[in-house]
Formats: C-alpha cells, structure tokens, sequence
C-alpha cells in the first residue's frame, strides 16, 4: 500500500521537527565545508575522528594512517587468472563472501564499455560464460587465503561496463550494466542494461547467462535486496533527464534464492520509479533539492510503462511532476533495515543546489528519503560513489571526483576523516567493502585496476 500525501504531511505535523528539515537528525550528517549542527554543538577543539594523517607510501600506491598496510591481490596487466591470461583492467563494484578454510571470495565487476578491441585487457571470453561476444566487461572471482596466496577466474563475460551491482542476501552477487546499447549498436550483438546474477561458489551455475529482463533495461549502477520484503532496489546513472531511483515487487509468492532470478518471467513483478513530496505535501521533482542534513521526503512508487524502454527509455517515460529524478546516482548498501544510496553531484543539469555529493538512507517501512550526509561545493571530499556500512560505525565512502582521490569514513554524529588516497593517479576509488570478518578494507583503483586489501588497527570510530 502506497504512503499518501496526506499520510505524510499528517505524521509531520505530529512529530514536528523530527520530521523537518533539521540538522544531523540521521546516522550520518556532513564532510568538510558544510555546515553540520552536530559540529556547531560541540564547538571547536575537538578530536578528529578517525586514524589520524595518513602517510605518504615509498611505494607511490596508497597513502594510509600510520599502522596500516596494503598488498595488491590482482593488478591488470600483472597478475594471471587461472586460465593464463591477465587480469581484466578497470576494476569497479566488489562484494565479500566466506569461503571455505579461512578463505575470502570476492566478485570484482569491470567497467568496460564498448567493443573488446578498444581495451587491451578485456573480460576473458571464458567458454559458457559468455552473454555478447562482442562486449568488453564482466567480473571476475577473486580467492584470496590469509597466507596472501590468491587465485582468480571469470564469472561472466560478454556484459558492457559492469558498474557498481549488489550483493544479495542469499550469498550471489548481482552484476549490473552501465549500458544500454542496443544489438547493432557500437559493434554489440545483443541488448544491453541489463542485471545478471553471478555465484561466486559455483561456477556451473554461471553458466550460459541470462539477463534479469524484470529489473528493467537501463543504465543500471547498484541494486539491493530487501531480505524481509524481497523488493529490489536499483540505482540509474544517467542524465538529460536525470536518472531515477527503482523499486522492483516481486510477483505474489515468488521466493528469492540461488539463481531463481534468472528463470523468472521478463515481466515478472512490478518495476517503479519514486515521486517524492515534501512535510508541506509539495512535489519534490529532484533530490537536489534538499539543502539541509535531516530533510525528510515521503515516497510513492509510479509503475514503469515499458521498464524494457524497446521505444522509450525508461527515464524518458515519465513527464514533469510525475517521478523524482537525481543526478549520478551511483552506490548502494543495505543495512540498518534499509537502503543507502548515492546522488554523486549537481550541477547545471539539476534543478536545485549544486552539490559535491550526498547520501540518502531510504526506509521501506516508514517509506521515506532521508539526507544523511551533504558533501558542499569545494569540501574536503567530493564525488561519493561506491559506499559501504563499517562494522566499526558510519559508513566508509570510495570518492570519484576531482583531483586526488580518497577512501574517507562518515561518523554517525556527522565527521569524516580519511582511510587512505591514492598516490598512483588520478583514478576513481571503487568496490570498497570489508571482509566477512570486518578484518580487511578491500578496494580498488579503477584504473589501471588494482585490487587492495587493507589491514591495521580497525577499532570503533568515535562518533564525534
């Protein structure tokens, strides 16, 4: 059942500025150049949270907070799958997964757009794994051993600049397109925009490819899953018109689980975009919009017309004053009975307030938008993207932005503080996530792609 306008403006007007647009309210609150009440509380003098500076590396890879350290498990171009050829370059969405004996496995996505001959390391077209002969991208399976040994193989190949994907809560990985070309289209063979379920402990079940044709044909970043209600929760990057946020219901009855996804029909369920609505009952045409920590939108959910978009894509199929749209909206992360997602930046392609990035926590049972962190123009930070939720508190965000690029943490009270930059170029931070074991940070440099493991002394991080 939808949340009502009416519902909406009738529980703000009962809790009043609970519901308002007030300062650090959520787990989250702001970065470096914004203006946080958490900080206006505590006045000035206080303890940076975190690990403390970090520290240049002889080695010109990962600058890190004294204590740590980091060793490289793939790098493209360097390190050998299984099969013998290299590791595919421009690493981007990763998830962890318990292996046997002590043992990680990990799903690494690699964005690579276009035909197979524009990059020198493409997903290997690995016998029956293959989904488009013609494109680049895919993801690899990465085994990596406590003694540092490691061994990777692919999992699907034949995709288009596989982005950020989602884990699932069965324990498979879903790998999305950021990409949507059309069989004919850029030397492609078959459609693209699609989702694709990958099993990291099982590789004949990853065999012979299948897109989830239900979760929608678009420029996919992220999904996640809602373990208690099985609804899907997608995340589009695209613009002129910007992206939109995806809630896909699953049919009556339909139960998740290994590799079911594949075998439900193309029009199975229900895929909806979300139009937001202020405490006031005001439509809400784009989360640029919001201007403070604590802003509140209700949500409702608009039915997809053609969520395949065969005429129409799916963004466009919407008019004014009918979904809510946001600019680069990219990571997502389930937890805390709910999803948080990424809104990259705003500019001039964005109605409301420019910005340097923002995160938003939606809860499905209150069916609200939350801004939990606000990144102003020309902060500390910019460009969040790939996020994941610390075992230790707050959230560790990879920055895709300008200049030099950092894993940074967010505290609950409303402080960031860096994990770690990158001393070897310019490129992106993505698919950082923590192992099963909350013991090592894995992240990647997207390019040339280098898969990290960092250790040190990971503790609680204060909230202030």
């Amino acid at each position: 059942m939808p949340l009502t306008r009416r519902e909406f403006t009738g529980k703000s007007a009962l809790t009043g500025a609970g519901l308002a647009l007030t300062g650090a309210v959520g787990a989250l609150a702001t970065a470096p150049g914004a203006l946080a009440a958490a900080e206006a509380e505590e006045g000035a003098g206080h303890d940076d949270p975190g690990y403390g500076p970090l520290v240049p590396d002889p080695k010109g890879v990962l600058a890190l907070p004294a204590g740590f350290t980091y060793r490289t498990i793939t790098h493209s171009g360097v390190t050998r799958l299984e099969s013998g050829e290299f590791t595919p370059s421009n690493h981007d969405g990763t998830a962890s997964f318990d292996g046997p004996r002590g043992v990680t496995l990990l799903v690494v996505n690699h964005e690579l757009k276009g035909a197979r001959s524009k990059w020198t390391y493409p997903v290997p077209l690995t016998d029956g794994l293959v989904y488009d002969p013609a494109a680049a991208g895919g993801c690899t399976v990465v085994e990596t051993h406590r003694d540092g040994r490691s061994a990777e193989w692919v999992g699907i190949a034949g995709t288009s600049t596989n982005c950020a994907g989602g884990r699932t809560p069965w324990g498979t990985w879903l790998t999305c397109e950021e990409n949507s070309d059309r069989a004919g289209e850029n030397g492609m063979t078959k459609d693209h925009g699609y989702v694709f379920e990958v099993d990291p402990y099982d590789r004949r079940a990853n065999r012979h490819p299948k897109p989830i044709k239900a979760f929608g044909r678009f420029d996919h970043e992220a999904v996640v899953i809602d373990p208690k209600r099985g609804h899907a929760y997608l995340t589009e990057d695209d613009s002129d018109p910007n992206g939109l946020f995806y809630r896909w219901v699953p049919p009556h009855g339909f139960q998740h689980g290994r590799g079911r996804l594949r075998h439900i029909p193309d029009d199975a369920g229900v895929l909806q975009a979300p139009k937001c609505y202020d405490a006031g009952g005001r439509f809400v045409d784009d989360l640029s919009r919001a201007t403070r920590i604590g802003t509140v939108y209700g949500v409702d959910w608009a039915d997809v017309p053609d969520r395949d978009g065969k005429d129409v894509p799916v963004r466009e199929q919407f008019g004014a004053g009918e979904v809510t749209r946001a600019r680069k909206l990219e990571g997502m992360w389930w937890a805390d009975g709910g999803a948080y997602l990424v809104s990259s930046y705003a500019r001039e392609e964005s109605p409301g307030q420019p910005h340097d990035g923002q995160v938003w926590f939606y809860n499905p049972s209150r069916r609200t938008l939350t801004l939990k962190v606000l990144l102003g123009v020309a902060s500390g930070f910019d460009g969040p993207d790939n996020i994941t939720v610390s075992p230790y508190g707050g959230l560790v965000i990879a920055e895709d932005g300008e200049g030099v690029q950092h894993l940074f943490g967010a505290t609950e009270r409303g402080r960031t503080y860096p994990i770690a930059r990158n001393e070897l170029n310019d490129s992106e931070f993505t698919g950082v996530v923590f192992s099963p074991d909350g013991r090592t940070l894995y992240a990647n440099i997207q390019e040339p792609g280098m898969l990290l493991a960092i250790t040190g002394p990971w503790k609680r991080v204060r909230a202030r």
